[in-house]
């Protein structure tokens, strides 16, 4: 009896009949123990936190259980990361009480825990810096020989970034509430919010991406975008103050804020992906260029890099003109490390057709969420103006966005687009995308102007 015919009595022995264990039967201990956990905090929060939840609010909380527990099923990292972020806001939170039991935020400033880790701005931070190492990190292991080494180290600090921005939005919820009744909230209501939710759910999901893929060498060119928002979220914070909690305005106060703005993301995290690895195939494809006019995505790159400050109004650049010397500095850096390093760095990549693949991978779950966002953002229209569609200036952008994406997805699998006209698409995507998010609250008004620069 040969080796396969062997291996196959063993299987039929071990599974009666042969036939595949069903779904419920290979979830291990761990798996259940998680699903255990879960339902027990929904069970405490509803205890605790009845009072502050309306009809809406509890229902999400009910549909949020069953969901989490199927996504720490289907990827395993996300268990741990739940309950420890769990376990981290619950710290937060217990810290937060006085003696007498009840809440004081004046203790960020005097329990360490909070003052230096894990109050909402302290854990922010903590997010900031290990974003920015994590890329630094990564790219040194793109660019020297013991790249292994220094990619795990840039997937680890990638992880505990997530976990920080996490506890932060978790906690920064909680003081929100402890402000006033009427001043809590989700955070995800202005640009530093959301800016902090882009970072954690595009790192996310690059590093289910690199986990399903076996490679860490994506790391450096999809965490460069994750550090450019982090970029961004410090200067708006250095000149508008922006970590400040703030009430919400009226239109806002809706549960419809709590699923749309959320989704949303999806979509923006993972085109963004999506670009920065087409923006990797096409430094791959030019590796062994010499003729300048073949290294436009470089050349590109530099333009961006350097003319994105001018887009912001004179008198914030005055407010952060040190912070953009520093800016354009390391825009430099960025383009001539990847310009002289491009052979070693397309040596360092996947191949194309993995690059290809994750590109398309993440343009279809994006677009499938946006497509979700912007359904639920109709709904929301017609509770809060009266109708469900007005041409409003950021309403006409998503659907463009949304055009541009579903044109993609239709050359792809109708056409079998790919290679250098699908990178380049995915790129100029990016870029209407951010000017949908972005350049339409700068230039642009309309009913969606509430995270004006």
């Amino acid at each position: 009896m040969n080796t396969a015919a062997a291996n196959r009595t063993i299987e039929l022995k071990n599974n009666g009949s042969g036939a595949t264990p069903g779904y419920f039967a290979r979830r291990n201990l761990w798996d259940w123990l998680f699903a255990a956990i879960l339902m027990a905090g929904a069970v405490w929060a509803f205890l605790q936190y009845d009072h502050a939840m309306n009809g809406y609010e509890k229902a999400i909380l009910i549909g949020a259980v069953p969901s989490m527990i199927w996504l720490g099923w289907f990827w395993r990292p996300l268990r741990l990361l739940s309950v420890v972020v769990g376990a981290l806001a619950l710290l937060a939170i217990w810290l937060y009480q006085t003696p007498e039991g009840a809440a004081d935020l004046a203790r960020a400033d005097q329990a360490f825990l909070l003052k230096y880790f894990i109050s909402s701005q302290s854990a922010i931070l903590w997010m900031s810096v290990l974003f920015f190492m994590s890329t630094i990190f990564y790219w040194v292991g793109m660019l020297t020989r013991a790249g292994e080494a220094f990619e795990s180290l840039g997937s680890r600090m990638a992880w505990v970034a997530v976990t920080l921005a996490l506890v932060g939005t978790m906690v920064r919820w909680y003081e929100s509430h402890q402000i006033g009744p009427d001043i809590g909230h989700i955070p995800v209501s202005n640009l530093y919010e959301v800016f902090v939710l882009f970072c954690w759910m595009t790192t996310l999901f690059y590093l289910y991406y690199e986990d399903q893929y076996k490679t860490r060498s994506m790391g450096a060119f999809s965490m460069l975008v994750v550090s450019a928002a982090v970029g961004f979220l410090l200067w708006y914070t250095l000149v508008r103050e922006a970590h400040a909690i703030q009430p919400l305005v009226p239109a806002l106060q809706s549960w419809w804020m709590k699923v749309h703005v959320p989704a949303n993301f999806v979509g923006y995290g993972t085109f963004a992906i999506a670009a920065m690895l087409a923006f990797a195939y096409l430094i791959k494809q030019s590796a062994s260029e010499t003729r300048w006019y073949k290294l436009a995505p470089l050349w590109l790159l530099g333009i961006v890099l350097c003319l994105e400050p001018l887009v912001f109004r004179q008198s914030a650049l005055e407010k952060g003109g040190s912070y953009w010397f520093v800016y354009f500095g390391i825009s430099a850096l960025v383009v001539a490390a990847i310009l002289f390093g491009r052979r070693r760095i397309a040596e360092r990549l996947p191949s194309f057709e993995v690059l290809d693949d994750v590109m398309y991978k993440a343009i279809a779950v994006g677009f499938a969420f946006f497509t979700i966002a912007t359904v639920l953002g109709a709904l929301w229209a017609a509770e809060a103006w009266g109708g469900y569609w007005s041409w409003d200036p950021k309403e006409t952008w998503a659907l463009i966005v949304w055009l541009n994406y579903a044109a993609w997805l239709h050359m792809r699998l109708m056409k079998g687009l790919r290679g250098t006209v699908a990178a380049w698409w995915a790129l100029v995507g990016l870029a209407i995308t951010t000017f949908a998010f972005l350049g339409v609250n700068m230039f642009l008004s309309g009913l969606h102007s509430y995270g004006e620069l």
